[in-house]
């Protein structure tokens, strides 16, 4: 008896953390704090402003972080080992630890890992999570159209660089200058006046593989990336309304039974008293 009370005592201390640090409120407080401190940070890069306010945006990050740590600690009571379990908890938490590190002597070059304390936004604000959650699924379709375009890049290159690298060695010279400028044409940045045109002086048929280079990549493979990253967020999306319908179900199934069971013991009372009735009517005679 002694035993139990301490722990249901510390367990309820525990869920009183839990329902603060992740209550609605705490958590915009959090998100506001995220966008200040990135602002901070973007103004600690004017000298300008650094010599004026400099002492305000120290004092105001080393707030920061130790809001950050207080969050993170907080967590850790609550959730225990269980923290580690979520991957958001764990970016959170590196993204915080990063912030602890000294970076006086030669770690000075981390101070410039402040803005990372940015990407927790990441994790705080629900749409920009559900966002990066859909991209993370769309990862083994992203590296199958990566492989694709990898390998009509490798064919492609060894194509123009026997095709045109004897008269053009700074754009087709090697397989690498060939796969630069074929990635140059993709993004069609100068792709035309810079690279094909110069090149049709001399080849006038060159035009024939570099437009249908670009319908590859540029109008067909890359599109497939789109493809498959809407399909990851439509997939998330249903995922959500089926759980969100499971519960529905399961709360309305509950409600049934719930009803069923109240009708049953309404019923119950209903003949216990018409017994007692019985029994009192007999006991007046």
């Amino acid at each position: 008896m002694t035993d139990t009370q301490p722990q249901s005592g510390i367990k309820k201390v525990r869920e009183m953390i839990g329902a603060f640090i992740e209550g609605k409120y705490v958590q915009r407080f959090i998100t506001t704090i995220i966008v200040l401190n990135a602002i901070t940070l973007g103004l600690e890069t004017s000298k300008t402003v650094a010599d004026e306010i400099g002492s305000i945006l120290h004092v105001f990050d080393k707030i920061v972080v130790t809001i950050f740590v207080i969050e993170i600690g907080c967590k850790l009571i609550y959730r225990d080992f269980g923290f580690f379990k979520i991957g958001w908890n764990v970016f959170d938490f590196i993204i915080v630890a990063i912030a602890l590190i000294p970076d006086a002597g030669q770690l000075s070059v981390l101070r410039a890992l402040r803005v990372l304390r940015t990407f927790r936004l990441l994790s705080v604000v629900p749409s920009m999570r559900k966002v990066v959650q859909a991209l993370l699924t769309a990862v083994p379709g992203m590296m199958s159209v990566g492989a694709i375009i990898l390998l009509i890049f490798y064919v492609s290159g060894v194509l123009a660089t026997n095709l045109f690298g004897s008269d053009f060695d700074e754009w087709f010279g090697n397989i690498g200058r060939s796969m630069y400028s074929l990635f140059q044409i993709m993004t069609l940045e100068s792709w035309s006046m810079g690279i094909v045109r110069p090149v049709m002086k001399l080849y006038p048929y060159a035009w024939v593989f570099f437009v249908t280079f670009i319908l590859m990549t540029s109008f067909a493979v890359l599109n497939l990336f789109i493809g498959i990253i809407v399909d990851a967020m439509q997939s998330q999306n249903t995922g959500e309304e089926e759980l969100i319908k499971a519960e529905s179900e399961i709360g309305r199934k509950e409600r049934n039974k719930m009803h069923s069971e109240l009708v049953g013991l309404r019923q119950e009372l209903a003949e216990v008293r018409k017994i007692l009735e019985d029994q009192g009517n007999r006991n007046h005679r």
